[in-house]
């Protein structure tokens, strides 16, 4: 035997699932209306005023974000509204009190991350573009978000780096400012003419374009080796790079080393002396020889 629901029950399930979708309808139209408008006004009267300011791509990409963030939440807000399913921002702040013990937990890593990339954008200890060192690795900044920093080799492997573990250690950043200073070392034999091997190290520095003339290359004695006299030569670059560096600095060594073969100054190679005596002794009694 068949049982009809009453018709009170048909009326009010039908009218509670006719309101939700209209609901649904509502907050989607209302959501949309509101990040279109965002995406299509507020954003490009935002970008032109960061463009007003001077601002690099290093500077505008974290605010753009932030303000699609912005743009994201009030549209959520409005919808909510919009829609009849009341404060958005109540609702929100019933479920962060729930949730916040395990999400503390769960995102430790990413919230610490996340602090450590808003640090690296305000305190800029390196740029896109910026040759960096940091943990026996090397390379190219590609590319900087809020959790991760993402870096080049020079072997062209990619690394990507979690933001704490850029603030938390030291940096070297070769190319935070405008020039750079290298030092090259040459060592010289005992019996070579220091005066003269110094002479060389100068004037090949002055000769070559990419080393600058203020401030001036020099060349110190500092160290009287095993084998060989260190002279350190100490000059400048403009506005270098990695590539920059490593081109120069392989020029300049050449240059000296050819001046040094032409005027007959050694580069020695280190080299050890054995003195002393082995005493051998041999029973040859009972030992015939035919």
């Amino acid at each position: 035997m068949a049982v009809t629901p009453p018709p009170q029950l048909v009326d009010a399930v039908g009218t509670g699932a006719a309101t939700a979708l209209t609901q649904f309808v509502f907050f989607v139209i209302a959501f949309l209306g509101v990040y279109l408008a965002g995406k299509l006004f507020v954003r490009p009267v935002f970008d032109r005023g960061l463009r007003r300011r001077n601002l690099d791509s290093h500077a505008r990409k974290p605010l753009q974000k932030l303000l699609t963030g912005i743009i994201v939440f009030v549209a959520i807000s409005v919808a909510f509204r919009f829609a009849g399913y009341g404060d958005f921002l109540t609702s929100l702040a019933t479920i962060a009190a729930a949730a916040t013990l395990a999400i503390g937990f769960a995102m430790q890593d990413v919230i610490k991350n996340f602090v450590a990339g808003i640090f690296i954008y305000t305190d800029e200890p390196f740029r896109i573009d910026d040759w960096i060192e940091f943990d026996g690795y090397s390379g190219v900044v590609e590319d900087i978000s809020l959790r991760v920093t993402r870096v080049r080799t020079f072997d062209n492997e990619l690394l990507t780096v979690p933001n704490s573990q850029l603030t938390d250690g030291v940096i070297k950043n070769p190319v935070a400012k405008e020039t750079l200073r290298l030092k090259v070392m040459f060592g010289i034999g005992y019996d070579d003419d220091i005066d003269r091997a110094t002479e060389i190290i100068m004037e090949e520095a002055e000769r070559h374009s990419d080393i600058m003339a203020d401030p001036g290359p020099s060349v110190r004695l500092i160290e009287l080796g095993d084998s060989s006299v260190g002279l350190q030569s100490r000059v400048w670059i403009a506005n270098p790079s990695r590539s920059d560096f490593v081109k120069i600095r392989g020029e300049y060594t050449t240059a000296v080393k050819e001046r040094f073969d032409e005027e007959g100054i050694d580069i020695p190679y280190p080299n050890r002396t054995l003195s002393g005596s082995i005493d051998v002794e041999s029973d040859l009694e009972g030992v015939s020889i035919e």
